[in-house]
């Protein structure tokens, strides 16, 4: 039997497991509930995302990886495990090699914490890659060629932003702040500007429908429910996309400023490349509306999202074993 090759995009906000041959094959929120009187472990994956914030007092549902670090050893280590089963089956007699894709700014210790994650779930291989490089393959990109190419991965917890060459990586640089700051800010605005406390989901949903970064050339808006401050009781409050806009303005800013130092720091030969080709978007947070317009604004370079930025990690980790087996020759 062939060992299978899998690659895994261990995100802050969710998980991806890719097999090669078979594409990504698994996709579910990094959340896990587990009851503080047993220690045992209550669900893994989406069934424990719909238990965010709505747990009783001795279950308590948590993010294991934060900021695209982990921050929980054991729990980690059991996720991992549940999901690489869970996309394996039981059945496999030889151990998986698998490479798992970490933000590009982690430390040698950090690194080393999700290497024994991935043995401890069974891997008998383990490479690790930089989650630039992995988004830059996934997006479909030749890596190979000594070519200058700008990949923005803005992830759950982290945004990734290189310049990569001759595959590997030339300039980068990796901040805190990605997709669940997005949500943060619009709990913060709706806190500050309508009194009203509202949820990480809310927050979420809200950003998803009518979030912009960008002024739209259409308002639109929707109801959003919470608990009102003053009152202290629930209450609906209807928000316009100017003001997601304007929710969101501060932590879009970080991000565009981030991209403008590492193009400060490119060298001017793959600079001209990218003024060329363009910066290329990816990671779940690279679906906020307005976002490629507000870059291309900003820094005047044309700006794309890839076909399917949220895989694109997974896809290209998984590549990234194949990439490697083709290099070694092995099956």
């Amino acid at each position: 039997m062939v060992a299978t090759d899998i690659g895994i995009d261990l995100g802050t906000a969710s998980i991806l497991v890719y097999i090669r041959g078979k594409g990504v094959v698994l996709k579910e929120p990094s959340v896990v509930a587990f009851d503080r009187d047993t220690n045992k472990i209550k669900a893994i994956g989406e069934d424990a995302r719909l238990m965010l914030g709505r747990t009783p007092g001795n279950i308590v549902a948590v993010r294991p990886l934060r900021q695209g670090v982990i921050s929980d050893y054991t729990v980690t280590e059991k996720m991992l495990k549940y999901f690489i089963q869970k996309a394996v089956g039981k059945k496999t007699f030889r151990k998986p090699r698998i490479s798992v894709c970490v933000p590009s700014g982690v430390t040698e210790v950090e690194q080393k914490a999700v290497e024994d994650a991935a043995y401890q779930a069974g891997a008998r291989e383990v490479s690790i890659i930089e989650e630039p490089i992995a988004a830059a393959i996934g997006a479909g990109i030749d890596i190979s060629k000594p070519c200058g190419n700008m990949i923005v991965d803005i992830g759950g917890g982290t945004t990734d932003i290189a310049v990569i060459s001759l595959g590997g990586t030339v300039v980068s640089t990796s901040i805190k702040i990605a997709g669940d700051d997005f949500d943060e800010a619009i709990v913060r605005y709706m806190r500050k500007k309508h009194k009203l406390l509202i949820g990480e989901r809310t927050a979420e949903d809200l950003k998803i429908k009518i979030g912009t970064a960008f002024k739209m050339a259409e308002e639109e808006s929707m109801n959003v429910r919470g608990r009102d401050l003053v009152t202290g009781l629930p209450k609906t409050v209807e928000v316009s996309s100017e003001e997601t806009e304007e929710a969101l303005r501060e932590t879009t800013s970080q991000i565009v400023e981030a991209i403008h130092s590492v193009l400060e720091k490119t060298p001017p030969e793959l600079a001209a490349d990218i003024a060329d080709r363009g910066i290329v978007l990816t990671g779940g947070g690279s679906l906020l509306n307005g976002l490629e317009e507000l870059i291309a604004d900003r820094t005047g370079i044309t700006t794309m999202t890839a076909e399917d930025p949220m895989t694109a990690v997974a896809v290209g980790t998984g590549r990234y074993v194949e990439f490697l087996a083709g290099y070694r020759n092995e099956p």
